[in-house]
């Protein structure tokens, strides 16, 4: 069933007018009046619904029934991720998205190709957080994935940690794995860097702020690689 966001209260019984961006989607894909959709605004749960009226700019809908289904990983997961090149970031936020990380920062460290104007950072972050609406839409989820505004390396780690830092690093000795297992399922934050990794200087900044430095292997893992591996391997050690 076609699944849209809205950022609006939704309650049972009630007539909607569906964003214009959704009212254009929906007559793209040739839905019309009396068609199933279901709606979610990021409070929790969905709304079923059927559409009353399809237009080219406008089209509303009749909800019919709340559902407080839940998809969210039972512990809090953050991925800090260093700014990649091009349009790799797209990737890394649809995929986060996925599999169930519920907030997503970016990271400007001395290794970025990518240097953000307060303009583009604007820009890019509006088009970065439509990309994680339209993940939710497609993954199930009924929470909105939170992409924060782009931030510097140091300045985030002098920041307060809501739960444990993982640093992903090569040079690492402790595994992944063994850190999850001894440490259970937690809130935690997940730091990967950009193309080259972060510096030896920013390493240790990071360790120096408590954050926790673990390892995925022998193998060198892409920017847009690493951090979603890593995801993955907690949602198998630390299973809903």
């Amino acid at each position: 069933m076609p699944r849209f966001y809205i950022d609006t209260p939704l309650a049972a019984g009630q007539l909607v007018d569906l964003p214009p961006e959704v009212a254009h989607h929906i007559h793209v894909v040739r839905l019309a009046p009396g068609d199933p959709v279901t709606l979610f605004n990021g409070t929790g749960g969905q709304y079923e619904a059927a559409l009353t009226e399809v237009g080219k700019k406008r089209a509303t809908a009749h909800v019919t029934a709340f559902d407080p289904r839940e998809a969210e990983l039972p512990h809090a997961v953050t991925l800090a991720q260093g700014l990649p090149e091009g349009t790799k970031m797209d990737w890394i936020i649809e995929k986060a998205v996925e599999l169930g990380a519920g907030a997503i920062v970016p990271l400007a460290a001395r290794r970025c190709v990518v240097r953000l104007s307060a303009e583009r950072a604007e820009k890019k972050l509006a088009h970065w957080r439509g990309v994680a609406v339209a993940a939710a839409e497609q993954s199930g989820r009924n929470r909105l994935t939170h992409v924060a505004d782009p931030v510097d390396l140091r300045d985030w780690l002098a920041t307060p940690a809501a739960g444990a830092r993982l640093l992903l690093s090569p040079r690492a000795t402790q595994s992944l794995a063994d850190w999850a297992r001894a440490a259970g399922p937690q809130s935690v934050t997940v730091m990967v860097g950009p193309e080259g990794g972060f510096t030896d200087d920013e390493e240790a900044a990071a360790i120096a702020a408590g954050a926790v430095a673990v390892s995925m292997g022998p193998r060198i893992l892409r920017t847009e690689t690493a951090g979603l591996a890593l995801l993955a391997a907690l949602g198998a050690v630390w299973p809903s």
